[in-house]
């Protein structure tokens, strides 16, 4: 059901700081046009700490009314509360999403036992759910024996891993029969060479066409091929995350004309050096 690209998709703001759905929707219509698999809207790229609950509702509206069932969506519905997970989750299903993106609860880090029942408690919605393990951003990674136990649910279509390791990878793929889904642009040839089926990607944000033809060759076993496509992207893949994202996402999608470059705090934007550094990364490979 996963494979392929899966964009991350930002959230564009108007300077007043409410939510430019005009843009959204065009970004939306744009990574469709250029080959993306799915899109994965207010997740962490999509800024959703910072959304109020009817915003990030209305964010999935706007990205599953554009789509209108051309890719897959896959709405990040996950919360830190299984009350709020499930609420948002039960909504988002109301609005016609593929799954949904539910991040290992974080600040409270619950134990192994809490994490199997509330992911297994937002399965049981009727929803297809990918988890998503990120540790560096929730405190808690997702033990492998417990993403073991959950594969064995039918609701739990695949995992999205955002914690650095290609290892991780090959022991989910030796431990059972569940998708694999990068959660790092730059680790995303490494984990398809033992077994991932994609990425849920930042990148793609600015180079749709360009990541989902990279993914493809990936995919399709031609490594030569993708190791040189790696290899030149690689240097946007870094930069993409010299700061906290999505700073440097939105930056460089503004630089490209598609979006203002407006944020909500604690996000503000980055230092002249930061957005240097973008600027010379993306006139190195023709973006802007």
């Amino acid at each position: 059901m996963l494979s392929g690209t899966f964009t991350a998709l930002i959230t564009p703001f108007n300077q007043d700081g409410t939510v430019d759905f005009k843009a959204l929707n065009d970004l939306v219509e744009w990574q469709i046009k250029n080959g993306v698999e799915g899109i994965s809207p207010v997740g962490t790229t999509g800024e959703s700490p910072t959304l109020t609950p009817k915003e990030h509702l209305e964010v999935i509206k706007a990205t599953v009314e554009t789509a209108a069932g051309r890719v897959k969506i896959i709405a990040g519905t996950g919360s830190n509360s299984t009350a709020e997970a499930l609420e948002f989750t039960a909504e988002a299903k109301e609005l016609g999403v593929d799954a949904t993106l539910q991040v290992t609860p974080y600040y409270n880090k619950p134990n192994a036992e809490g994490l199997y029942r509330h992911f297994s408690k937002v399965a049981e919605l009727g929803v297809p759910v990918v988890l998503y393990n990120v540790p560096g951003r929730s405190g808690k990674e997702i033990p492998l024996d417990v993403v073991a136990r959950l594969s064995a649910n039918p609701m739990i279509a695949a995992i999205k891993e955002a914690a650095g390791s290609v290892e991780r990878v090959s022991a989910i793929r030796n431990l059972c029969d569940l998708t694999v889904l990068s959660g790092d642009d730059s680790l995303a040839l490494p984990m398809i060479s033992v077994g991932a089926s994609g990425v849920i990607s930042v990148a793609s944000n600015l180079i749709p066409k360009t990541m989902s033809d990279f993914i493809r060759t990936a995919l399709a076993g031609d490594m030569p091929a993708a190791r040189e496509q790696h290899r030149k992207l690689y240097q946007l893949f870094h930069d993409l995350f010299i700061d906290t994202n999505p700073i440097p996402a939105k930056i460089g999608l503004a630089l490209m004309k598609r979006i203002q470059p407006a944020f909500r705090l604690p996000l503000c934007e980055p230092t002249e050096a930061v957005t240097a550094q973008l600027t010379k990364t993306m006139k190195a490979l023709n973006l802007i």
